[in-house]
């Protein structure tokens, strides 16, 4: 493989200016520009962008933290950043917090040491106060899913607890009084926000969820099926069972037609997400649209337009993003 020495050799230029070359500096005229160029290209020079990182102490990548690689979700979120970074002729770093505050920080600082100034970060773990240490550090630092006041133009966020209102209204206009909720064990906003939403909206009609009618498992679709299981083998009476998203769904509608309880004439299932997993269920699951790719393109804009110190063409202080109820086949009228 080429070196720069041999770039310069062959041009017959010191390293200096072939070093201005790759990093599009000045000092150098348009026909010797033209002639390195040209020979990098006959020789197959490839830039290391490690080394260029080092020389202009930034880092043309676009670092991304998520909390999972493999969830469908976060697959999602991260083609809307990566559609951005392709435009910009941009590579992604991807790395994975798995919701535990020592690796999302290792993960932010592994990116920092790589010189990234553009991070689209999805944190639950860790505190607000250390999330607003690293975006007064970090020049295009955007918070993805998460509403930190203190750095609310640097927030791309979603109102969860609208979408549980909005799921709630949905099955009172349904006639449905007995709701029972699976959600995720993990003490963060978004199950939190979301449930409180629905508990806002049903006790305003008068109707109260019993505490034994709300089981916390894993946000996956094993963690539906145990949660199911537990809510069947209690005994309890329910018409209806709000997820905390589309895979826990799938997962309790699976256990539900295991047991014989047809999937909706006998108990209705509304998920959260809209993820590809929804329109296959079956039956087709209803549930809430979460814009995430939509959201994931605006973080990666924001972060790159704060990187470049390039004004937003909105000026805004927040970016608020509510979920719409996307109706399918999962949900029906309540049994009298």
């Amino acid at each position: 493989m080429a070196t720069i020495k041999d770039i310069a050799s062959a041009a017959g230029v010191s390293l200096a200016t072939v070093s201005r070359v790759i990093n599009n500096g000045p000092k150098v005229g348009d026909a010797t520009r033209a002639r390195i160029k040209e020979i990098m290209k006959e020789m197959g020079y490839r830039p290391n962008a490690n080394a260029r990182a080092l020389v202009t102490q930034r880092n043309p990548s676009l670092g991304v933290v998520l909390a999972e690689l493999s969830d469908p979700f976060f697959a999602t979120l991260a083609h809307g950043i990566e559609s951005v970074a392709r435009q910009k002729d941009m590579q992604v770093l991807l790395s994975s917090g798995s919701i535990q505050a020592k690796t999302e920080m290792k993960a932010i600082d592994t990116l920092m040491e790589h010189r990234c100034e553009a991070m689209v970060v999805h944190s639950k773990a860790l505190s607000d106060d250390v999330l607003v240490g690293y975006a007064k550090e970090i020049p295009g630092f955007v918070l993805i899913n998460r509403y930190i006041e203190a750095i609310a133009d640097r927030c791309v966020w979603l109102d969860n607890y609208a979408g549980g209102a909005s799921i709630a209204k949905h099955l009172l206009s349904l006639g449905h009084k007995k709701v029972a909720i699976i959600t995720s064990q993990y003490q963060i906003d978004d199950p939190i926000l979301r449930l409180k939403g629905v508990e806002d909206e049903l006790n305003a009609a008068g109707i109260s969820i019993e505490k034994a009618a709300i089981e916390l498992a894993t946000p996956d679709q094993e963690g539906g099926e145990a949660a199911m299981q537990n809510l069947l083998s209690k005994g309890i009476e329910f018409t209806a069972v709000v997820a905390y998203n589309d895979a826990m769904a799938a997962g309790a509608m699976s256990m539900l037609l295991d047991h014989g309880v047809q999937v909706p004439t006998e108990v209705s299932v509304i998920g959260f997400d809209d993820v590809i997993l929804a329109r296959y269920c079956r039956p087709k699951l209803t549930t809430l649209k979460y814009p995430i790719e939509m959201m994931g393109v605006k973080a990666a804009e924001l972060a790159l337009s704060l990187a470049t110190k390039k004004p937003q063409a909105e000026h805004t202080s927040t970016h608020k993003y509510t979920p719409t109820i996307v109706k399918r086949e999962s949900v029906s009228v309540a049994l009298k």
